[in-house]
């Protein structure tokens, strides 16, 4: 690559397409080993990784967030009956199962790439993409220090099930495929991930017809009574999607991302960064898993802390240009 650390970059790491945006926030510097965040999309807009990035680009961390395509993708997502098929639930499986496998030597291309020292990484992920995220941490495949799951698929198998009450449709998976879809409930995974102390946040959407926000908060539960580690969850009143259709390219951040960008820039700085009050004053960090009932707004969402009010919206860059930046 060129060197030139102040433009996004794009390149390819284990066969799948990524987008790295460098870490240029002015009014904070990394603090311990992790230089990275890996985030993966979904099904549903935003679909890839140039869409997930510009729709959630965290620009306040000061480490580089490296958006990776999923391996497979599904264009009917998981709202409509396109789920309620056997091929659709393979491919959802092996979008997942795929990622987590890969990510050992995508990660090893993109620290070559981009010259990023080993350490632990932060992860994040859009529904299949947070499934996935969440499923690496378990499986112990790199180290992680941090979660960050925006409404992520709990359940293949209960998001199935919505779609054909909702649609009427009848549901036509195979055995086997019923298999592979259990394999993934993220509730029994959880198991994994205790007493690894890893700080966890879950997103959710009171509107969210895929993911229901009472499978965000059970799933906190279940990761909490596992002694995971610090977990806390939050729900706006949004859908599943974070970008509008096709959700493919890099465009505007529709209302309710910009909101959640929000949430995810205060939730990795707060764990990866310090700032020029941390070293002055030593003023402590917020206690990480402070059990905060949720306060309504009237922009429509939840907040974490005892105020209630919401994130204040960041502005964003306008989309990037394809040819901004190459790794390879």
């Amino acid at each position: 690559m060129s060197g030139d650390h102040t433009h996004p970059v794009h390149g390819t790491a284990a066969g799948d397409s990524y987008v790295a945006l460098p870490p240029t926030a002015v009014d904070a510097s990394p603090a311990g080993p992790t230089r990275v965040i890996v985030a993966w999309p979904g099904f549903d807009p935003p679909r890839t990784a140039r869409a997930l990035a510009a729709a959630t680009p965290m620009t306040g961390v000061p480490v580089w967030r490296v958006y990776l395509d999923l391996p497979c993708s599904s264009p009917g997502g998981l709202e409509s009956g396109e789920i309620l098929r056997t091929e659709a639930i393979e491919t959802y499986c092996a979008a997942v199962e795929d990622a987590v496998r890969r990510l050992p030597s995508a990660l090893a291309d993109v620290r070559s790439d981009l010259a990023i020292p080993d350490g632990p990484i932060g992860l994040a992920g859009f529904s299949v993409g947070g499934a996935a995220a969440l499923l690496a941490a378990a499986r112990d495949v790199v180290p992680v220090s941090t979660l960050a799951l925006v409404a992520p698929v709990v359940a293949p198998s209960r998001a199935a099930r919505e779609v054909e009450k909702r649609s009427g449709l009848g549901l036509s998976w195979t055995d086997e495929a019923h298999e592979l879809a259990d394999r993934l409930d993220l509730a029994t995974v959880a198991a994994d991930l205790a007493g690894r102390d890893v700080a966890t946040l879950l997103i959710g959407g009171a509107a969210d017809r895929a993911v229901p926000a009472r499978e965000i908060t059970a799933l906190r539960d279940v990761l909490r009574r596992h002694g995971t580690g610090p977990v806390e969850s939050t729900t706006f009143r949004m859908g599943h999607a974070l970008a509008a259709e096709p959700g493919t390219e890099a465009q505007p951040p529709i209302t309710e991302a910009v909101r959640v960008d929000g949430v995810l820039t205060d939730w990795f700085r707060e764990r990866l960064a310090a700032t020029p009050g941390d070293r002055l004053a030593g003023a402590p960090r917020a206690p990480e898993n402070e059990d905060v009932a949720p306060h309504g707004s009237e922009d429509g969402a939840w907040s974490l802390d005892s105020g209630g009010g919401p994130p204040e919206a960041r502005e964003t860059a306008e989309p990037w240009s394809a040819g901004a930046g190459s790794a390879r």
